[in-house]
């Protein structure tokens, strides 16, 4: 398999789930583990990699629970959507803090608080060294922020998605429930696809595999990790073709 290094990657997405941002409260926004992650990119940035993220909405709203329990779908997925900006207000404070220039980047307009999404003026802030930092998905209800991190990715022609988990990787099952769980160095998109692995949702996927996309799924609990991917080390499961 090559290694990432090998590819010299110099402009990747990093996707990562709102539930990474609230540490053990269960619950919200968890500054530390806010900051935690903002060191990694920090660390990846320093490299001379330009990096762009997409983070979930989930540790404040889900559309989908929220529709589930009753709510109008389409008003729950702009629910979910207004979540992933609040995260992404958060990760800039985090990543300016440590004198990271960013930009968050909505897909729904809200000109006080982000910039509205104009795909020349991103690809422009990533060639300046800043970290963009995408929201509020694609924009459109029923599209999960798998699948904005996938059409961000191709939209800005990053070389990778780069998604951050709670496991070092994609397994044959859960490794939390079961001790024989296999972990894959390499599976293509057709098998996680088959197999339904759940590394991204469907659409994200045939998107990914359609663009010739790799997909590099790794822990955030492993210090140093992204960065450490792109040094040609680590653990981590890429999701490309079949050799």
């Amino acid at each position: 398999m090559n290694k990432p290094s090998d590819r010299a990657y110099s402009r990747v997405l990093l996707k990562i789930s709102g539930e990474a941002l609230m540490g053990d409260q269960g619950f919200g926004l968890h500054p530390p583990t806010v900051a935690k992650i903002a060191e990694e990119v920090s660390s990846v940035h320093e490299l001379g990699v330009e990096v762009c993220m997409v983070i979930g909405g989930g540790n404040i709203f889900r559309g989908l629970q929220g529709s589930a329990q009753g709510m109008e779908r389409t008003t729950a997925d702009y629910m979910g959507m207004l979540a992933t900006v609040m995260n992404a207000l958060a990760m800039q404070s985090s990543l300016e803090a440590l004198g990271i220039h960013t930009r968050v980047i909505s897909a729904i307009r809200m000109d006080e608080v982000a910039e509205p999404y104009i795909r020349r003026r991103a690809v422009r802030h990533l060639e300046k060294k800043r970290v963009c930092i995408f929201a509020a998905g694609t924009g459109n209800p029923y599209f999960t922020t798998d699948t904005a991190a996938t059409l961000r990715a191709t939209e800005m022609s990053c070389q990778a998605i780069f998604k951050g988990t709670l496991v070092d990787g994609v397994y044959d099952k859960d490794p939390a429930k079961h001790s024989d769980a296999k972990r894959y160095d390499k599976v293509s998109y057709d098998d996680v696809l088959a197999r339904n692995l759940k590394v991204m949702d469907a659409s994200a996927i045939a998107l990914a595999r359609d663009n010739g996309l790799p997909i590099i799924v790794f822990s955030l609990d492993e210090p140093g990790g992204f960065r450490g991917i792109l040094s040609g080390e680590g653990t981590y499961t890429i999701v490309q073709d079949r050799a």
